[in-house]
């Protein structure tokens, strides 16, 4: 729009160019002579001009009216757009504001939820602390107990006597039993002869062991190693010299074998793998090694054979008890007979008391349908009379 504008206004200059120069040309003309003539066309040419001027006005005036309508028009389509715009874009900042929130909202939840769990979960984590500075103390202090060689026997009889008042009745083993040759034997399995009573001793050779563990150079290992085969045959030997084959009260002897009881089973799979100079000395002095697992399936042996031998003790009672039921059986079996007795007599009685009910009823229905005669005719032998027979 301002294009066209300024295209009128150059137009408008052009024009007052062209009234300017046909003025001077009219006057520079020698054909015109007179003043009238040319000031009459002077007149006419002002005339188109203002004329030309006062269209031109018009026009410009249109145009800029077209203008400010088309702007207004431009400018309501702008507002209206902007509005439209403003309105959209705030409803989609509301609902962005909304699922903002929402999202802000379950993220808090979650968060707080998650803080809880971990909350939870850590405190859960210091309780497992404590208790494993708890469990610590007490390894430390298992530690100092199986140092000491008297404590270390007086753990192996806590968890030997467990093991056995678990598995076994009352009657079938005795702890610190005293032999006559003044030895106490840790636990006395009672088993019939033979074997006879097994002798159970709970210490084991822990110190050496331990040095073989902790060791960090291999020579020390080494020589730990050799120590706790030491320590381990000459603890056999003291077992089968203490325990094997020793008089209890004068009337019995324990077992020409025994057990040595070690309550780890780390050391009593070391042994077994590693020092076969051990177990060949505890096939030859008789002294058989026993670890928790095993000694378990050897109780459970045990109480299987005392089960047989209490069955083997009453078994002449059971024959006694037979004999005395197969005596009430042929007593029975007289009685019975007897019974059977009884019922033919009773079978022949109700047969009989049969026979002489239908006798009755067959008379009383012969006397249901006699015809009576007259009165002076009764006793004259006519033929209804009933025999009295």
């Amino acid at each position: 729009m301002q294009f066209v504008v300024g295209a009128l206004a150059v137009a408008v200059v052009a024009l007052l160019v062209v009234v300017i120069v046909i003025a001077r040309r009219i006057s520079a003309d020698p054909g015109i002579g007179k003043n009238d003539d040319r000031q009459s066309l002077i007149d006419e040419k002002v005339d188109a001009l203002l004329l030309a001027q006062q269209q031109l006005a018009g026009q410009v005036k249109a145009v800029s009216d077209t203008q400010v309508q088309t702007t207004k028009a431009i400018t309501d389509t702008v507002a209206q757009s902007q509005s439209e715009l403003t309105k959209q874009v705030n409803e989609r900042l509301d609902k962005v504001n909304t699922a903002v929130g929402t999202t802000l909202t379950d993220s808090a939840e979650k968060t707080a939820k998650s803080l809880g769990n971990l909350t939870a979960r850590l405190e859960a984590i210091d309780k497992a602390q404590q208790n494993i500075v708890g469990l610590a103390d007490e390894v430390v202090s298992l530690k100092h107990v199986l140092d000491n060689n008297p404590a270390r026997g007086a753990f192996g009889e806590v968890q030997l006597k467990d093991l056995v008042e678990e598995m076994l009745p009352p009657f079938a083993y005795s702890h610190q039993q005293k032999l006559e040759n003044g030895k106490i034997v840790d636990c006395l399995i009672e088993l019939p002869d033979p074997p006879g009573p097994i002798a159970v001793d709970a210490k084991f050779p822990l110190a050496a062991y331990k040095a073989m563990i902790d060791a960090d150079d291999r020579a020390i290992k080494e020589t730990a190693k050799k120590q706790l085969t030491i320590d381990t045959r000459k603890h056999v030997r003291d077992i089968a010299d203490k325990y094997v084959g020793q008089s209890i009260d004068g009337f019995r002897s324990t077992s020409q074998s025994a057990l040595m009881f070690i309550p780890s089973e780390a050391v009593y799979a070391e042994l077994h793998a590693h020092h076969p100079a051990v177990i060949e000395d505890c096939h030859k002095y008789k002294v058989y090694l026993v670890s928790p697992t095993t000694l378990m399936a050897t109780l459970t042996t045990v109480r299987a054979i005392l089960r047989d031998v209490e069955m083997r003790e009453q078994a002449s009672v059971i024959q006694d008890m037979v004999g005395d039921l197969l005596v009430d059986v042929g007593r029975l079996s007289i009685r019975v007979d007897n019974l059977d007795k009884h019922f033919d007599a009773a079978v022949k009685d109700v047969n009989q008391i049969k026979i002489s009910a239908g006798k009755i009823q067959d008379r009383g229905e012969r006397i249901e349908s006699l015809e009576l005669d007259e009165p002076d005719e009764i006793g004259s032998g006519g033929q209804g009379a009933l025999p009295l027979t």
